[in-house]
């Protein structure tokens, strides 16, 4: 199969064009190599096995001649992380969901009707939670107050108890927090309506917590996993906030392209986009991927500031089980083995902030 992998020279996509490549695809890679992600505006070593074409996922008529020579598109493209301040919000918007917008039109032109669209976890807000009198129940944003004296939990809206965190599923309502996972849930709503409109096939595959090679690093928009990792690297301690027991589902970036590849092999239902859960189905706390990664590298132990960012939720743990249903996904990367190797894994070169 010939396929179009956008934002394939980054951290994800990378990976995919490589495993993509090595089960005897074809992947054509696009990438706009932009600042926020990339250290130079120099092609990274790991895209010289791969037809790389340097643009934009925004220009139409690239597109247009990309097209005609894919079979299916895997949308990896997209400005990530929590990122500044809300002035991101005009470049998180036209690279995510214009960008999208572009695409999906140049899709239908061209007729290409099979899209991977990576999605996010982000789209959920807070994860699954359970209250003992109310039963499922969605708490409503944390206070400022709250958090700012150590009570980082959320209670039960209606009565005030505390909660029990469960798993999340697909089919839990979208309540985004940040102007990240706005877009991103605008991208599926994009993708959806594509699907409707047009017969085609789409897979939104909601990541979580990503980590492991060619991770960008000493950028806003970088992961908690890779922000750890640069303060050790400089000899300093991870700094953690809250109280370090939020939990969260951290997923090795080579079990993330085997989901890619999966989905661009299985056959949703035409004329609708399915959302899926790409997680490791082992939670851990965001203390624990700190102390496993200062204990791999040699480093001072983490210290717990408390306080929290704006946005920031308490706790997403992702049920994995419609991914083992439909896609016969299970990620095979355990986090002791990932973190540990994550220590000495290659990562990018610094990132500019625009």
């Amino acid at each position: 199969m010939r396929i179009l992998v956008t934002g394939g020279a980054g951290f994800i996509g990378s990976h995919i064009a490589d495993l993509l490549a090595e089960r005897g695809h074809h992947p054509l890679v696009l990438d706009a190599l932009l600042p926020q992600a990339h250290g130079t505006s120099a092609p990274p070593r790991w895209t010289r096995e791969h037809e790389l074409v340097v643009g934009d996922v925004r220009d139409a008529e690239l597109l247009g001649r990309l097209l005609t020579r894919v079979d299916a598109v895997c949308h990896q493209a997209a400005m990530v992380g929590h990122g500044i301040d809300p002035s991101d919000a005009p470049d998180y918007a036209s690279h995510n969901d214009y960008g999208t917008a572009v695409l999906l039109a140049a899709m239908h032109k061209a007729r290409v009707y099979r899209l991977v669209l990576a999605g996010s976890m982000v789209v959920y807000g807070e994860g699954r939670y359970d209250c003992a009198e109310h039963g499922t129940i969605r708490p409503g944003a944390r206070r400022p107050e709250d958090l700012a004296v150590g009570r980082f939990e959320p209670p039960c809206p209606r009565c005030g108890a505390p909660l029990r965190p469960g798993l999340v599923s697909e089919d839990a309502p979208p309540d985004p927090r940040s102007t990240y996972a706005a877009t991103k849930l605008a991208q599926e709503q994009l993708a959806a309506a594509w699907a409707r409109q047009t017969g085609g096939m789409a897979w939104s595959l909601r990541y979580h917590n990503v980590y492991g090679p060619r991770m960008p690093r000493d950028t806003p928009y970088a992961g908690v996993a890779s922000i750890f990792r640069s303060a050790l690297a400089r000899g300093g301690a991870p700094t953690v906030l809250e109280d370090g027991a939020q939990r969260r589902d951290f997923v090795h970036v080579t079990d993330v392209a085997m989901a890619n590849m999966l989905a661009l092999a299985a056959d949703p239902s035409a004329g609708q986009l399915e959302a899926v859960n790409v997680c490791s189905g082992e939670p851990h706390t965001v203390g624990e991927l700190a102390t496993t990664l200062a204990e791999a590298m040699g480093g001072p132990a983490p210290v717990v500031v408390g306080g929290a960012r704006p946005g920031d939720v308490r706790h997403v743990v992702a049920d994995p089980a419609k991914a083992r249903a439909v896609l016969g996904f299970r990620a095979t990367t355990s986090f002791v083995d990932g973190v540990t190797a994550f220590a000495t894994d290659e990562l990018r070169e610094p990132a500019a902030v625009h």
